[in-house]
């Protein structure tokens, strides 16, 4: 289960990698505008190896899950979904998983910092820990435990190279979108005038 989580978060950055878009963008120009779609569906068919490997994965509990544990994983995971949701609406999701192949997300979009993005980088990032999380709180399983940890272990890895892509895109308006919002959790302090 490691392995396949490590092989689809290299795959997932390595093939998001702005270096390797440019390269088929400048190879194949004509047929490059699909390539956001073949990447969703090859990520797609990765997870769902992922989820069907779960399946069968012996049933191992760390902990014998509560009343107290199970309702707080129901919260946080649905707190994830909430804030995926949120971020979701603020993003043109045909674009993003290339169902609009005149648009590349890459070139023809704006960068994003209203809504969500005002007050977190990576909303779909914090919402997919908060599901993954959940879901070991409701659980209490060792494949649970690893789907976390492998998680949380690309995580600054996965938005390391993330940054980097945006950067190259958006440059320094992007830049300036650092400075001002933090990457993952939120400030709840007000900004003194």
């Amino acid at each position: 289960m490691v392995f396949s989580w490590g092989l689809f978060y290299f795959l997932h950055s390595a093939l998001a990698a702005s270096k390797l878009k440019r390269i088929l963008e400048a190879k194949w120009p004509n047929h490059y505008k699909w390539y956001r779609l073949i990447y969703s569906i090859f990520s797609s068919i990765l997870f769902l190896g992922i989820l069907i490997q779960a399946i069968y994965l012996p049933l191992e509990y760390i902990f014998s899950p509560g009343r107290f544990s199970q309702y707080a994983g129901y919260m946080v995971a649905t707190a994830g979904v909430v804030i995926m949701l949120r971020a979701a609406r603020q993003i043109s999701m045909g674009s993003f998983f290339g169902f609009r192949p005149d648009s590349t997300a890459d070139s023809s979009s704006e960068l994003v910092i209203s809504g969500i993005y005002s007050q977190i980088r990576h909303p779909l990032y914090l919402g997919l820990l908060g599901i993954f999380l959940g879901y070991f709180l409701v659980a209490g399983t060792v494949g649970a435990l690893i789907h976390l940890g492998c998680l949380i272990a690309y995580l600054p890895i996965g938005i390391y190279f993330e940054e980097k892509n945006l950067v190259s895109v958006f440059g320094e308006s992007y830049r300036d979108y650092q400075k001002e919002v933090p990457t993952f959790f939120p400030k709840f302090h007000k900004k003194r005038s």
